[in-house]
Order: structure tokens, then sequence, then C-alpha cells
């Protein structure tokens, strides 16, 4: 007995060398061994696959817009986790740390094609680019595994904050020298294009529907003690009519980052619906605001949203209007 025991240890520890040890069989691609995901295109452009599971799908059994937009968080991170760049906190590299700076993101666009459901497997693309000498661009692309189809396609800006102040920050020469060479001089592939519009000014007095007294639960808050970027997205949608929901998906998101929010803020969230006669007709556009009760900003956005495509159900197509009616 034990010298099967160590007749096993032996075969486990060789199983790891030989991981470590192996080399991809085509040169345009680095293999992380222990599941993180992938490099390609000369180790610029990071890719990692996801199932989508049964609690990630909603009543319509898509995927939510949350889980989308937590798997592109989590590939930015793998990314930065497998180029030896996570020093400490997320994202943050070496000097970053020793100066006590962090990433924060001031804009995302995402467009989705097509959502996926329970048990499709997804491919996310990613790849970060410099803007000017104080900015980064971080991009995705995600596609279905098995078919290539794009289903979703996302641009963010990043800005360096300084965590004990909470101001923004130069980015130093010593970071630049660490985070250049992960950096993609070009763009593999199209994602979202500017469309130079603004978001629309507006407050609570013009809102059409309003949700108040929402405060983060412990859970929200991330290792640099705020609030995840991701969960914004919930407080916006939690004051889009019913109606929208019932009938219509995501097609656009734009969200404007303006300031923290902290485990004991509480928030209103208003929205205000371009065209409420086109409810359950056509597309329809929201602009939203999620703000601090005593007045200060947290994040605006604007959504479109596309009538619902039918739902398959046992083979069937499934008329969503008469379902949720």
């Amino acid at each position: 007995m034990l010298l099967a025991a160590i007749t096993t240890l032996f075969l486990a520890a060789e199983k790891q060398w030989m991981m470590l040890d192996w080399k991809p069989k085509r040169p345009d691609m680095l293999v992380d061994p222990f599941g993180l995901g992938r490099f390609v295109q000369d180790g610029l452009v990071f890719r990692n696959n996801f199932s989508i599971r049964s609690y990630e799908i909603g009543a319509d059994r898509t995927a939510s817009i949350e889980t989308l937009m937590n798997h592109l968080q989590e590939t930015a991170l793998n990314h930065v986790k497998s180029v030896g760049l996570l020093e400490d906190g997320l994202g943050s590299t070496r000097e970053m740390s020793l100066r006590n700076l962090i990433w924060v993101v001031t804009k995302m666009q995402v467009a989705v094609d097509r959502y996926p459901t329970w048990g499709d497997e997804v491919l996310v693309s990613s790849w970060a680019t410099a803007i000017g000498k104080n900015g980064m661009r971080r991009e995705w692309i995600v596609t279905d595994f098995r078919t290539g189809e794009t289903l979703l396609r996302a641009t963010s800006v990043w800005v360096m904050m300084n965590k004990l102040t909470r101001r923004i920050s130069k980015i130093p020469e010593e970071v630049w020298h660490e985070i250049g060479p992960s950096f993609i001089d070009a763009p593999p592939l199209p994602t979202v294009e500017d469309d130079g519009r603004r978001l629309t000014r507006f407050d609570e007095s013009s809102a059409d529907f309003i949700r108040t007294g929402l405060t983060p639960r412990w859970s929200d808050l991330d290792i640099n003690q705020h609030v995840n970027n991701v969960k914004y997205i919930g407080w916006l949608l939690e004051s889009t009519p019913p109606e929208i929901h019932e009938s219509h998906e995501i097609a656009s998101l734009t969200l404007e980052y303006r300031r923290e929010c902290g485990r004991d803020s509480v928030l209103n969230s208003a929205t205000k619906v371009s065209d409420s006669s086109q409810l359950g007709k056509s597309a329809v556009e929201c602009n939203h605001l999620v703000r601090l009760q005593n007045g200060g900003e947290i994040v605006k956005g604007r959504t479109v949203w596309r009538p619902k495509r039918p739902l398959y159900n046992d083979g069937a197509v499934v008329d969503v209007e008469a379902k949720t009616s």
C-alpha cells in the first residue's frame, strides 16, 4: 500500500512537470496549463472559454447581461495574471502596488448580437491598447465556441487611481515599462465604434421611473473595497419598467462611471424612456442615472432594447409576447 501511494505521488508530480514543460504545436499559440486561458497572436490576445450555467440564465432562458459582463472582467484579469502582472489587488502590477495605484473603469460600451443559452460554450477574446500616456483601452469579442458566431462586442476606457487618496493619477514611467509589452498596437478585430453621442442629462424630477433606497451588499465589494463595476448595471436596470424587461432585451449599453460607491452608500436609480409609446412594439431607448441619495452621480448610462427573439421549447417556437402577457 505504501509503495502504491509513493507511485501515485510520483506520477502526479511527473504530470505537473510535463504540463510545465509542454510546448504548443502551433507557434502562434501559448497555452496556460492551469486552465486560465490561452494566448494567440504572439501572446497579445488572450482567450477564455466559459460554459453558461443554469444559475446564470433568466426567465427567458438566456444568459443575463451581468453574466456576460462578469465573463469579460474575468478574462481581463486572467490576461493580466497570465502575463505575470498581477501583484496585488485587481490587475495591479508590482510598481502600481508600491505606489498604491489601481485601475478604474471610466467608460464601457457593449453591443450584444445574441445572448447565449444554458449549456452554450462561449469564447471570450480580449486585448489592451494604450490611450496616450495616461489611459488604457480594454476590448473584447465574445463568440459561440462551436459555430464562431459573434455574440457580443465591448470596449472600455481605464485610468489609474490612488487607492489612498481616491484621486485619478498619471501613469508613472515605471508602470509603463511593466504594462507596455502586453499592449497591442492595433486592434485585431473591430469591436464597438463610438457614435459620439453624449449621454442625456436629466434628473429625478424628469425621470419616468425611480427606485430609491438601494444599498450595496458586502458581496458587492471587490478586494479594492469598492463596488464591482458590474453591480452598477443591475442598479441601472432596477428602475427600468417591467414591460421592457418582459418583451425586450438589451441590444447595446453605454456606461459612464462618475465616482465610487462604498458599502454604506444609499442610492437612487432613475430611468427616462425616450418614447414610451413604443413599448412592446419596436426598439426602445432608455437613459439611466444612479446617484447617491445626497445628490452625487455614481454612473450614467444609455440602453437600447430590441424585441426579444422567439424562444425554443422542445423544438417548438414560443412567442415571447404571448408568453409574457
